[in-house]
C-alpha cells in the first residue's frame, strides 16, 4: 500500500481523526515536524520515501521533484494556491499535482473587509486610547468616502468587491486577464491601469495568484504612487509585495498603513520590523479561518488523493458521513 507524506499544517491539527481513516485503508502516513511548511532541505531529506503527498505550502522545487521522482507520483495541495510546486518539473516528470479551486473566497473576502473597517474606523486605536484612560475624539471615515482598488479579480478579488459595493465604495480593480463585462457591471467597478488604481485607491487590496508575472508586483516604485494616507492590505501570497520596500515606505510615513496575513518568509521573523509597527496588523496566514471551509478542504482533499491512488472513493464517503473533522 501507498505511502503518504502529510504535511498540511491544517490536517496535521486534527490527525487524531484522520489516522484511523489511513489505518482502514492500509495507507502508511510519513509524519515529519512541520513549522508552518516544508522547506526544500526538508523535503530532500525525505526524498524517496512516499508516494503521495498531501501538503500546504510546501517548497517542492524542481530538486526535489526530480529526487523524488519516480516514487512520487502525485501531489494534492490543501488548499488552493500551488506557487510552491514548480509545476513544469512536475510536467516533466509525470507527478500529478491536484487542490481545491474556490476553496476559502469567503472568509478571505471577510478579512479583507475586517481590516479596512478596522483602518477607516481607527477601531484598534480607539480601543487603544479608552484602556489607556484617554477620551479623545479621532478622525474616522465612512467606507462611503473612500476608494478601494483591487489587485487581481478572481474569485476572492470579485467577493472583496461585491462587499464593498454594499459598503457604498468606490471601486477600481485591475487583472491580467479580461473580466466577465456581467460582472464590471454588476459591481460598478472601474477596470484601470495598476498604476492609476495605485495614485487614486484609499486602500489597496492584493488578491493575486502568485507566479513570475506577480512576484514583488508592488515593489519600491510603485509603493511611491501610494497616497500617504492609503493602506495596503495583502491576504494574498506574502512574494506579491517587496517586503523590505513596505517597510521601508512605513517607517518614511510614505504609506499610513499595513495588514498583512501573509509574509515573505513564514513564520514571520521575531526580529521583523513590521511587529513593532502601530500602523500595522498582522495575522499568521490565518485568512481562510473557516471550520466550514477547512472540513470542505479536509475531506475534498482526501477524495482527490484516494481517487488518483486507486483507493475506494465509496468507502472514504462512508467515513465523510459519520465522521466531523472540524468538530
Amino acid at each position: 500500500m501507498p505511502t503518504v507524506l502529510v504535511s498540511a499544517p491544517y490536517l496535521r491539527r486534527v490527525w487524531d481523526r484522520v489516522q484511523p481513516i489511513f489505518d482502514d485503508f492500509g495507507v502508511e502516513a510519513l509524519l515529519p515536524p512541520v513549522n508552518e511548511r516544508l522547506e526544500e532541505a526538508d523535503l530532500l531529506a525525505l526524498a524517496g520515501r512516499f508516494d503521495a503527498a498531501l501538503c500546504g505550502d510546501d517548497r517542492f522545487t524542481a530538486r526535489v521533484l526530480e529526487a523524488c521522482a519516480p516514487r512520487l507520483k502525485v501531489i494534492a495541495k490543501w488548499g488552493t494556491g500551488i506557487d510552491s510546486i514548480d509545476q513544469e518539473a512536475a510536467a516533466r516528470l509525470g507527478i500529478r499535482i491536484l487542490n481545491t479551486p474556490n476553496a476559502f473566497t469567503e472568509p478571505v473576502a471577510d478579512t479583507v473587509m475586517a481590516y479596512i473597517l478596522a483602518f477607516a474606523r481607527r477601531i484598534l486605536e480607539l480601543d487603544a486610547n479608552m484602556k489607556a484612560g484617554r477620551w479623545e475624539k479621532v478622525r474616522a471615515r465612512a467606507l462611503n468616502e473612500l476608494t478601494l482598488g483591487v489587485v487581481g479579480v478572481g474569485n476572492i478579488g470579485r467577493a472583496v468587491l461585491r462587499r464593498a459595493k454594499a459598503f457604498g465604495m468606490r471601486l477600481l480593480g485591475n487583472d491580467i486577464r479580461p473580466i466577465d463585462p456581467a460582472f464590471v457591471q454588476e459591481v460598478g467597478v472601474a477596470m484601470v491601469p495598476l498604476e492609476q488604481l495605485l495614485r487614486e485607491a484609499d486602500f489597496v487590496s492584493l488578491n493575486c495568484d502568485l507566479n513570475p508575472t506577480s512576484y514583488h508586483l508592488i515593489n519600491r516604485e510603485r509603493l511611491a504612487l501610494m497616497k500617504p494616507t492609503a493602506v495596503l492590505i495583502n491576504t494574498a501570497r506574502g512574494p506579491v509585495v517587496d517586503e523590505a520596500a513596505l517597510i521601508e515606505a512605513l517607517q518614511q510615513g510614505r504609506l499610513a498603513g499595513a495588514a498583512l496575513d501573509v509574509f515573505e518568509h513564514e513564520p514571520l521573523p521575531a526580529d521583523s520590523p513590521l511587529r513593532r509597527m502601530p500602523n500595522v496588523l498582522l495575522s499568521p496566514h490565518n485568512a481562510n479561518a473557516s471550520p466550514k471551509a477547512w472540513e470542505r478542504v479536509h475531506w475534498n482533499t482526501l477524495h482527490m488523493l484516494w481517487d488518483a491512488l486507486g483507493l475506494s472513493t465509496e468507502r472514504l464517503r462512508t467515513w465523510q458521513q459519520r465522521v466531523r473533522l472540524e468538530a
